[in-house]
């Protein structure tokens, strides 16, 4: 039946794709193989059932066959043993003897067309690996050329020297590179011995190198040699030989590069000078100084030493932004030639630091002048106007000095101390000099350090708001309170409001410290006076930073709005140091204006004092301790002409009856000091007072 027929084809399709993928790889998977196969039979079947068989047709499905994968010899095999026998056992063909011939011509025809499939998929396989083959070899002898083109092309183009030389040591070619160098052209040198191009004195270690490499320990020598030019001169060169092997590793010659060390050697030396020199002056720098300072140090004479000093170009900033910085450049060249001018008669070196600072090393000697003379000599002629762009500009300068520094001292040291010498200097006035003295610098270092600290602590309650009575001469009556800082410190032990004040100033901490301070002492204040404790004015004293401050007004306004105070219950203390600044009488005016006390701290130490009382709103003044203790007669003789003037007087650091007897008898008003009472708390502070 044709169901039966059917089912027959496909269970050998199916065993014919299962032993074949047994035998060969074939990339399908199975079911699809049985489809494929399955198909294939079906034809073969129907040719079968001819009665003249198509053998073309029938080699045909012997190609497709051959080309469902790598069948090769195992997969014709297994076809045959299949198709011959399962042909023969399928219904369809029963019985045997009338399709027996057919089916074995059949298997004969699928062979056939396999066998010419596969003979030519390998013939074309072949003529595919022999057209790569041949591409292969046309790419190699290409890439051949290219390279030794290129390779050419870098040697003739090399600013180096390139010598191809063989086992014997004969130049085989060399590049117009190392011609121009040595003076020859490349034919000249071909078939010359590299050893006789060497000087004399080097011929044995470069012998020496190329054995080495012939030997094979080592893979590349680099040194410097000595190769002598056409005229016999030498030429200082950098040589450098590596050996390059054949087929099969054999040495094959070696390669040498020369590169002239000259130029290179020239801008080296260039450059390091360029390094350790000012571009502007061409003195040399901090860098190149710091060298000297130590090799001074330890040749220094021992009786005489040496000496640094750090200069300073006193209001050179003024300069700069004046006349802009191409004249204050020309200046500090200007300073820069003075200088040495005037130590060419010294064994001493002057370097430019930083900005407008110089430093100078002077090794001393019987004859070295005195620190003083060579500091007014310098200060005298720079003092002389120089003409830049039409501008007479004259400067001084301010010194910091490190005289006979000990032998083992570091030069950092030094350089710092110099620094620290200089900062004093300065402090004073322009055109000074100071000398480093390492008991002070201790002392520096102390409060640098306590400076540094101070915020944590302050944010740790190590720092307080202490108070002290305010005395009327007169009567002995309390007439007021004035709040100082208080620094409780646990390494450093207590540290008093002056102490506390400069330390802050010098960081900037005081601007927010001291609003700070006013605000605890306005809330004290005005909390006694709720209470009913304690009525008088409070007094806070201001340091230079603080009266300059541009915000001091926001800060006064913000703390008077936050406790309660009245304006006119607060007294505020502006140093007459800072009057002649714009902002500090700007600031002491506006703050007067909306009815604060302004009072001037430190009085009596400048010339414009006495003015500025009658032309600033100040009530009050408060004469500097050091005049206090002095009993000054000048101050003496003042105080009536302030007095006419309206304002009222206090006096600094009263600590004995005597000294309130006098100045009562001077025309002084009011009294604060250890005499009138300790700095105390709140607390104590009011039953010091016999209040509670």
């Amino acid at each position: 039946m044709p169901q039966d027929n059917a089912g027959a084809r496909l269970t050998l399709a199916r065993k014919w794709s299962y032993l074949l993928l047994g035998a060969v790889a074939i990339p399908m998977g199975r079911d699809d193989l049985d489809r494929e196969l399955g198909e294939l039979l079906d034809q073969l079947c129907s040719l079968v059932h001819e009665d003249r068989p198509d053998a073309a047709a029938i080699e045909r499905i012997g190609v497709e066959i051959a080309g469902l994968g790598h069948l090769g010899r195992l997969g014709m095999r297994c076809t045959a043993e299949v198709l011959g026998k399962g042909l023969l056992a399928l219904p369809e063909f029963q019985p045997v003897d009338r399709y027996a011939e057919r089916i074995v011509l059949t298997v004969g025809a699928i062979g056939t067309g396999f066998t010419a499939a596969n003979t030519e998929s390998v013939l074309s396989q072949q003529e595919s690996m022999q057209r790569s083959l041949l591409k292969a070899v046309r790419d190699a002898n290409w890439n051949l050329k290219e390279s030794e083109a290129r390779y050419n092309e870098v040697v003739t183009a090399s600013s180096n020297g390139v010598m191809i030389v063989d086992l014997e040591g004969r130049l085989l070619r060399a590049n117009a590179a190392i011609g121009e160098i040595l003076g020859y052209t490349p034919d000249e040198l071909t078939g010359v011995s590299l050893l006789e191009l060497v000087a004399p004195g080097s011929v044995e270690v470069l012998r020496t190198a190329l054995a080495d490499l012939a030997a094979g320990t080592a893979g590349r020598v680099r040194q410097a040699q000595r190769m002598l030019r056409v005229d016999g001169e030498p030429a200082r060169l950098t040589l450098t030989a590596s050996l390059l092997r054949g087929v099969d590793d054999e040495r094959s010659h070696y390669v040498v590069i020369v590169e002239d060390g000259t130029e290179l050697e020239l801008l080296q030396n260039e450059l390091k000078r360029q390094s350790l020199h000012d571009v502007l002056t061409g003195l040399p720098n901090r860098q190149y100084f710091t060298t000297q300072l130590e090799t001074a140090l330890r040749k220094a004479d021992p009786e005489h030493g040496i000496t640094v000093l750090h200069l300073d170009v006193d209001a050179f900033g003024m300069v700069s932004n004046s006349f802009g910085g191409r004249i204050a450049e020309r200046l500090l060249q200007h300073v820069a030639q003075r200088l040495r001018v005037l130590l060419a008669g010294e064994k001493a070196m002057i370097a430019r630091f930083d900005g407008d600072e110089f430093g100078v090393l002077i090794e001393n000697r019987a004859a070295t002048p005195t620190i003083g003379a060579i500091m007014k000599s310098v200060n005298d002629d720079l003092l002389e106007p120089t003409y830049v762009d039409g501008h007479g500009l004259a400067v001084s300068v301010s010194a910091g000095v490190v005289h006979r520094p000990g032998s083992d001292a570091e030069p950092v040291d030094l350089l710092r101390a110099a620094d620290t010498a200089l900062r004093r200097a300065k402090v004073r006035r322009r055109g000074q000099w100071e000398v480093f003295h390492p008991g002070q610098d201790a002392e520096d270092r102390r409060d640098h350090l306590l400076a540094v600290t101070m915020p944590s602590a302050w944010e740790n309650g190590e720092i307080t708001v202490r108070y002290r009575p305010i005395v009327r001469l007169a009567d002995g009556e309390v007439s007021g309170v004035e709040a100082l800082l208080h620094w409780d410190s646990p390494e450093h032990g207590v540290l008093d409001h002056d102490r506390c004040a400069r330390l802050a100033e010098s960081t900037g901490l005081i601007l927010p410290l001291g609003e700070w301070l006013l605000k605890v002492a306005s809330g004290q204040s005005s909390w006694w006076r709720k209470l009913g404790q304690f009525d008088r004015s409070l007094v806070v004293r201001l340091t230079p930073h603080q009266s300059t401050d541009a915000d001091l007004m926001t800060r006064v306004v913000r703390v008077l709005d936050e406790t309660g105070l009245d304006p006119a219950r607060l007294a505020l203390g502006v140093p007459a140091e800072v009057l002649p600044l714009t902002d500090a009488a700007d600031n002491l005016t506006t703050l007067a204006g909306m009815g604060v006390h302004m009072g001037l701290d430190d009085f009596g130490l400048g010339p414009l004092e006495p003015a500025a009382v009658s032309e600033l709103p100040a009530k009050s003044v408060r004469v500097a301790t050091p005049l206090v203790e002095r009993r000054s007669p000048y101050v003496r003789a003042l105080l009536p002409l302030l007095r006419e003037a309206g304002v009222t007087i206090a006096v600094e650091g009263i600590s004995s009856a005597e000294q309130v007897e006098w100045w009562r008898d001077a025309g002084a008003d009011f009294g604060t000091g250890d005499h009138f009472g300790a700095v105390s708390e709140p607390g104590e502070f009011l039953r010091g007072l016999g209040l509670r």
